[in-house]
């Protein structure tokens, strides 16, 4: 069944950037390693994007990133997407984890970085369809100690709402937030791409409003 469903997953993806995810003048576009490149700020976020959309962030990790800019000021928020291993491949999400181990190392070097490199920063995470498998499959492999500063998670349209029920492994429920639309067939397991799969861009600030609830719960920044 997924293996047919890849030739709708590719068409999708073709409409998969709605004009209204995308702003005139955005701080950061789809691509951003600010934690790789910068010095720490006081937030920092790890974002993976979903299949074949472009950069690191794609559009849903841009939007994410700088309503989270607007909301602290842009020189509080570090924004850094996954790349390297994770190539974002349509074929990936046929995998019995939904993506790459290289993808989810690569994710994994990115969270121990962060702990590693800027211990007093707060971590916030998300994920766009296969990228919110990424961030699953991540997490659940963290050592603890790089759990102690991720705040909180978002996942959109996630391609293992079916298999883990909206949760990760090992990680607080409270602290994650598993957007899937109703009509958004990706949701059952299925990989069955439907409009609703490409209409998250409204959902964005519901995401955003839940990161800064569960900063503000871990103490703020």
């Amino acid at each position: 069944m997924k293996v047919v469903a890849i030739a709708s997953l590719l068409a999708a993806t073709a409409i998969a950037a709605p004009t209204e995810m995308l702003e005139a003048r955005q701080a950061v576009g789809n691509s951003a390693s600010e934690l790789e490149n910068g010095a720490c700020r006081p937030l920092i976020l790890i974002f993976a994007r979903g299949s074949t959309q472009p950069g690191n962030l794609g559009d849903l990790g841009s939007a994410t990133c700088n309503q989270l800019k607007t909301a602290y000021g842009s020189t509080r928020v570090a924004c850094q997407g996954v790349g390297g291993a994770y190539s974002a491949s349509l074929a990936a999400n046929i995998l019995p984890e939904g993506t790459t181990s290289g993808a989810w190392d690569e994710a994994i070097r990115l969270f121990n970085l962060a702990r590693s490199k800027c211990p007093n920063s707060k971590v916030v995470a998300g994920g766009y369809s296969q990228g919110a498998a990424v961030i699953t499959a991540s997490v659940r492999r963290l050592p603890a100690a790089s759990k102690t500063n991720l705040a909180g998670i978002v996942m959109f349209g996630s391609t293992r709402t079916d298999e883990e029920g909206g949760r990760i492994p090992g990680y607080p429920a409270a602290n994650t937030l598993n957007i899937c639309a109703s009509n958004d067939g990706v949701c059952d397991g299925g990989l069955d791409v439907s409009p609703g799969h490409s209409a998250y861009a409204d959902d964005v600030p519901t995401a955003v409003s839940f990161l800064r609830g569960r900063v503000t719960a871990a103490g703020g920044i």
